[in-house]
């Protein structure tokens, strides 16, 4: 691992760090200088996930947490402690049409997708205040602003964090503490795969660049966002989705 300094001395807290997004992430937190807490439901990959940090020249641990469940989230913010950065990056989607959507599904994805951010920046971000500094970064997606004949929950559940960020922007800003969103479009990731299954293609022809993006394109977004080179933005959401689809013929 060829490691910078730009976030050397920090430490952040990356949920969902196991796989796909999230993993990428951690990941390059971890070259530029930063000590990595992540977040995963099963210990045997968040271990692994350390160790290959570790073993190219990274630091980092693993906390594992259910966030479909409050008190766990918040023992999840007691155990990383007092954090600099915090990627709420952790989702739960469920792509089905509303009426095949019942209340446990719907309170599955809000509470991974819109209440655990609320729980982490609630307990994490007035420590960041007290210090003077801290990033946090929303992952969030264009499911938030791109309607689907499915997934009305999930999209729910995504615009609301999206909401969140400018008001914590709102609320933290004047103490030093910047919260951004990126808002991805289509991304090759494990989860992805294991939906779509042989008809993954089709993900690469839903924008103007022809491709769905990698996790390590988004990862890059997350390290500028939390990161000294972005320090005059906040309450901005970056849609990473590859430029919208002209519907003109070719």
């Amino acid at each position: 691992m060829s490691t910078s300094t730009g976030l050397q001395g920090r430490t952040a807290l990356v949920t969902g760090a196991t796989s796909g997004i999230g993993r990428a992430v951690a990941e390059n937190l971890a070259r530029q200088g930063a000590t990595v807490v992540l977040h995963g439901r099963d210990q045997a990959r968040g271990e692994a996930v350390v160790k290959e940090i570790v073993a190219e020249g990274g630091a980092a641990r693993f906390v594992p947490a259910d966030l479909t469940d409050a008190e766990d989230t918040l023992r999840l913010a007691a155990e990383a402690g007092a954090v600099d950065i915090l990627v709420n990056n952790a989702g739960l989607y469920e792509f089905v049409p509303t009426a095949a959507t019942d209340a446990a599904s719907f309170d599955r994805q809000i509470a991974v997708n819109t209440r655990a951010p609320f729980l982490l920046v609630g307990a994490l971000a007035p420590g960041m205040a007290e210090r003077g500094h801290g990033s946090i970064v929303i992952v969030g997606s264009d499911a938030a602003r791109r309607p689907a004949p499915v997934g009305a929950a999930y999209g729910a559940s995504k615009a609301g964090v999206e909401v969140l960020t400018r008001y914590w922007a709102t609320e933290f800003g004047a103490s030093g503490v910047r919260v951004n969103a990126v808002s991805p479009g289509p991304v090759h990731t494990e989860g992805t795969r294991a939906m779509l299954g042989e008809h993954i293609a089709v993900l690469d022809a839903t924008n103007a660049r022809g491709r769905a993006g990698g996790p390590a394109e988004i990862a890059e977004i997350v390290s500028f966002l939390a990161g000294p080179a972005s320090s005059y933005v906040n309450g901005a959401v970056l849609f990473a989705d590859g430029g919208e689809r002209s519907n003109l013929p070719s």
